[in-house]
């Protein structure tokens, strides 16, 4: 009994370091263009990035993708709060947002002043937020998913997916399987020579597509999408 729980042990730790060792390396933010909105103001806590823009009523939470530094999509955080969406921009454990998809929930706790919530997320962020949001219909109005897709079915939001043409790491099969986890009026947006990293500034990502635009015409287009789709709410 003791060997097989001292085997049982030895194959836990190895476990546990080869995941340390895949998932303590990460994209980090580079690069990124100067954005000084003077009427956003950019805070910093603990596991958080808040961008505290003109905007009153509503608020939008984002998680970030797998293993990629939060302040990469720090850029289009600040162009959207600078046009009425306030953004909580989180930091996840270990950088994958399987480890922190309830973080919404302090946050939306922490500030009852908003009438609205967007749930948003990239890759693997998205899916946490789907899976929040989910769980959270009635808290949560609508939900952002760049290059991402649900696994729960999600009812009473507005949803806006977007992913680019080039795309090469967004699995094509799982998105459209779960597509039928939208609701029937979720909008689409496939952004013409977009790729998976165009949504932030990270570098290029293993696995992906070379895009044929700019990140910031990438993100430029993404931010026009979310005002587009939640200029108005649910009342």
């Amino acid at each position: 009994m003791k060997k097989h729980l001292k085997r049982t042990g030895i194959v836990l730790l190895v476990l546990v370091l080869a995941f340390l060792v895949y998932a303590l390396p990460y994209y980090h933010a580079q690069d990124l263009p100067a954005y000084d909105a003077e009427d956003v103001t950019v805070s910093y806590s603990t596991g958080l990035i808040t961008y505290d823009g003109p905007g009153e009523d509503r608020a939008l939470i984002f998680y970030p993708g797998a293993k990629v530094d939060e302040e990469a999509y720090g850029w289009m955080m600040e162009q959207l709060a600078e046009n009425g969406i306030d953004c909580y921009l989180v930091h996840m454990p270990l950088h994958f947002a399987i480890f922190g998809k309830n973080k919404a929930q302090d946050i939306m706790e922490a500030h009852p002043e908003y009438e609205h919530w967007v749930m948003a997320g990239h890759s693997l962020g998205g899916a946490m937020a789907a899976s929040f949001a989910g769980s959270h219909a009635d808290e949560v109005d609508g939900l952002v998913l760049l290059a991402s897709y649900s696994t729960v079915p999600l009812e009473n939001m507005k949803v806006l997916s977007v992913y680019g043409s080039l795309d090469g790491v967004l699995n094509r099969e799982s998105y459209a399987k779960y597509r039928e986890n939208l609701p029937n009026d979720f909008t689409e947006l496939v952004i013409e020579g977009g790729n998976h990293a165009g949504f932030a500034y990270y570098g290029d990502q293993k696995g992906d597509n070379p895009a044929e635009i700019s990140r910031k015409e990438q993100q430029e287009q993404t931010v026009q999408a979310v005002l587009q789709c939640f200029e108005t709410m649910k009342e």
